[in-house]
């Protein structure tokens, strides 16, 4: 899936052929570190200036291995032979929305540059002035609880309301929330991705990466057709946290790469946040894991406003604002015509049922002990339940309550 016909609004910036093929061929060039590239660039000046210099001069600097990388004839990019690629990248960079931005530049994210080794070269779709914006980011796991679906949605709403960009990774579950949540706020959202800026993955978000593109931001410091490795992604989160003053881990099981980015936002000097959960449940084991660490708690956007530094009354008015266009949250599971039941109301099996629920998903074996109901009752309640819109079927046979408006 490309996005080669994604729509968005700005003209490229003209660009210096000469100049522009030196950083493309220092940035992927093979065994050059970013932070070596960027102790020479500090040295001699510019990409052009870079590539002039002999190999002593260039050893000196950085290393021998990094003046190999620097002298060595151009290699092929994504399996495209390097003048082909060059030429491709400028088609690329001459649509309307597309960039390519340099550490040279006055429109790379200022917020990379505090990092010790930000990427040379950088894909960018879209706004780029939400890329110079305060951030927050906000991630968790890939199969979301739909509590934890409107949590992400929720508090990207009030974070941009408030004057945020909300940045996340275009994944499937949290991630995807938190940018359906930021766009519907003021500001609006930052999708930083693990493949070449003229893909879309998941394909299934092709859709929302159309809205971000043209409403939003996208990011990618890997090479035009680069596919989805899982290799890339570690190095993806990097970004996240470095482009945010702090990160939000919404959901996140033990072994989830929510805490990678956790991990890299707190090596930064960023601020970490957690939403806690029931101790009974997988997606909260990560969140618990990091406030033991000494992740800040937070229990409503406002929370996290606060330590940005906003005034409790500005936190509290675009809580109120998002809050009173808050969409009613729904599972992939309801069929939508279904969702218009969601007033009816329940009897009383479904109520005990609802009960025994609490804040934790349970199998139907916990449902029954916990209500003397028999089977085909407690299916029955289940499913008015489902249609009513106040439970939602999970993977693995469990049923979680899910929170009204």
């Amino acid at each position: 899936m490309t996005t080669a016909d994604l729509p968005t609004g700005e003209a490229a910036p003209t660009l210096d052929a000469d100049e522009l093929r030196a950083w493309l061929r220092l940035a992927h060039a093979k065994g050059l570190r970013p932070l070596a590239l960027r102790t020479l660039l500090g040295a001699f000046g510019g990409p052009l200036e870079v590539l002039s210099e002999s190999f002593a001069s260039l050893a000196e600097i950085a290393d021998a291995r990094a003046a190999e990388a620097v002298l060595a004839p151009p290699e092929e990019i994504e399996g495209v032979p390097f003048d082909d690629y060059i030429e491709a990248a400028f088609a690329w960079a001459s649509e309307p929305g597309n960039h390519i931005l340099t550490l040279a530049d006055a429109t790379y994210p200022r917020a990379l540059l505090t990092m010790p080794d930000p990427p040379p070269l950088l894909y960018a779709k879209g706004r780029l002035e939400l890329l110079q914006a305060r951030a927050v980011a906000i991630v968790g796991s890939r199969h979301a609880s739909p509590q934890g679906l409107e949590d992400a949605r929720r508090f990207a709403r009030v974070l941009s309301d408030a004057g945020l960009a909300v940045v996340s990774g275009l994944a499937l579950g949290i991630d995807a929330s938190a940018h359906r949540g930021a766009l519907e706020g003021a500001t609006g959202t930052v999708s930083v991705i693990g493949t070449g800026a003229d893909l879309v993955y998941p394909a299934a978000h092709h859709t929302l990466a159309h809205e971000i593109a043209r409403e939003g931001a996208m990011l990618s410091e890997w090479p035009l057709g680069t596919p989805a490795r899982s290799a890339n992604f570690p190095q993806r989160n990097r970004l996240i946290a470095g482009m945010s003053g702090g990160v939000l881990i919404v959901e996140a099981a033990m072994r989830s790469g929510s805490l990678i980015t956790a991990r890299l936002a707190n090596e930064m000097g960023r601020d970490v946040f957690a939403i806690p959960g029931s101790i009974h449940a997988p997606l909260s084991q990560g969140c618990h894991r990091l406030l033991k660490q000494g992740a800040k708690l937070v229990e409503t956007p406002e929370d996290v406003l606060e330590e940005f530094g906003f005034s409790p009354a500005t936190a509290r008015a675009a809580s109120t604002a998002a809050r009173r266009a808050r969409p009613r949250p729904v599972s992939a599971s309801w069929a939508s015509a279904r969702a218009d039941e969601a007033d009816n109301a329940i009897d009383g099996d479904a109520s005990r049922v609802l009960d025994a629920l609490g804040h934790a998903p349970a199998t139907l074996e916990i449902l029954a002990m916990r209500t003397d109901l028999d089977g085909a009752a407690l299916q029955g309640a289940l499913l008015q339940l489902e249609l009513s819109g106040r439970v939602a079927a999970l993977a693995g046979g469990r049923y979680t309550a899910v929170e009204r408006s």
